[in-house]
Formats: structure tokens, C-alpha cells, sequence
């Protein structure tokens, strides 16, 4: 099995120290010489958590062309900030049948725990997006009895979202246009190479009621 090794510290833990460096890899060697299995070491020196950097997109590039079973951190934290970010990125794992492992958690999509801690995480990302959408109605609605305007940039590039209206309104379904985006190497709002039909269906209705 060949595993991708992922590690990555922040400008500020750069600056402190290279241990987190030093202390991730340790971690990453030793359990893959545990497993038996071969690795790649990537990493994104310097970078924050909050998006997929490039180092975690080549690496989710090489797992969904196949080049590679499994994804490695040490730490969740390590992999992303977000609950749902991270929620994301297991979707993806296990859709797309690549394995990943988390150390500090026991995340493990290879054994039945570790599924059901994936499970877990992904409740909590319902939750956290769940508690967002009612902060962002609330201040919505604070924002509407001000008399100010109400309008929400979309994370999807202008272009991008106009080209999904154009092509749902010429006929073309969610799903068609998901798969068309993921073949393309399009990023969803996520970060991520592969589209969902729900992704696609939240962006026309966001833009509909945009008048995009």
C-alpha cells in the first residue's frame, strides 16, 4: 500500500520552532513502518489551515487519479481547521475509495471504528453548517430591519456561477453539470476536485436569487 504523508505548520509555528515539522513526520514514518506500507512525504510549510493548500490539492490529485491507497496526518487540525472542511475531504475519501488515517483520533476509514468515528465528524459538520445557517438568518434578518441590503458574495467565481445558470437553464441536470465541473478540474467552493449535485443545485438557487 503507498500512503501519502501529509504535514503542514503555520507561518507562526514555522517561526517557533521546526519541531512540528520534525514531530509530524516521526509520527507519519512510524506508523507506516508499522503497516508496512511505502510513503510520500508532502508537505505545505508556512500555511494556514482554512483551505485545501497546494501540497494537500497535489496530494488529493494523485489519491483520486489513483496513484496513491491512502492519505496520512498526524493530527486532524493538520489535514483542516473546519469541522466541515475535514468533513469534506473524508466524503471524498470515501467515495472516491481511498483510505484515510488520522493518528491523534483513531480515524481509520480501513477499520469499522474509525469508520464510525468519520460517522462522528460528519454530524458534527451537519451541526456546525446547522449553526451557521441560523447566524447568518439571524444577521440577515438584523441586517433587513436596518433597511440594508442583504446581498452575499458566493464563493464560486462569478464566470464559474454564470456558467452554471447558463447550463441548467439550457436543459442540463444538477448531476450533469457536477460531473462536468469534476471532469474539468474545476474546485468546488470546498477546495475539493469533484463537484456534488447538491453543491451545483445550492449555486443556481443562490444565483437565482441573486439575478445572476
Amino acid at each position: 500500500m503507498h500512503i501519502i504523508g501529509y504535514i503542514r505548520v503555520s507561518t507562526e509555528e514555522q517561526e517557533r520552532s521546526g519541531l512540528g515539522v520534525e514531530a509530524q513526520q516521526t509520527a507519519i514514518e512510524a506508523e507506516c513502518e508499522r503497516r508496512g506500507c511505502t510513503l510520500e512525504l508532502i508537505a505545505d510549510l508556512g500555511r494556514s489551515g482554512k483551505e485545501v493548500n497546494p501540497e494537500l490539492r497535489r496530494g488529493l490529485d494523485l489519491l483520486a487519479g489513483g496513484q496513491a491507497d491512502g492519505l496520512m496526518v498526524s493530527k486532524l487540525d493538520r489535514l483542516a481547521r473546519s469541522v466541515r472542511h475535514a468533513s469534506a475531504i473524508i466524503n471524498d475519501a470515501q467515495e472516491r475509495g481511498w483510505n484515510l488515517i488520522v493518528l491523534d483520533n483513531a480515524l481509520d476509514l480501513s477499520t469499522p471504528g474509525g469508520r464510525a468515528m468519520a460517522n462522528m465528524l460528519a454530524t458534527f459538520a451537519e451541526l456546525e453548517r446547522d449553526l451557521i445557517s441560523t447566524r447568518t438568518k439571524e444577521a440577515l434578518a438584523a441586517r433587513a430591519r436596518r433597511g440594508e441590503p442583504n446581498g452575499r458574495r458566493s464563493a464560486i467565481p462569478a464566470g464559474l456561477l454564470r456558467r452554471i445558470v447558463l447550463s441548467r437553464d439550457a436543459g442540463a441536470s444538477f448531476s450533469r453539470i457536477a460531473r462536468e465541473l469534476t471532469h474539468e478540474g474545476q474546485l468546488s467552493p470546498t477546495g475539493l476536485s469533484r463537484w456534488q449535485e447538491s453543491t451545483v443545485r445550492r449555486a443556481y438557487a443562490s444565483a437565482a436569487r441573486a439575478g445572476v
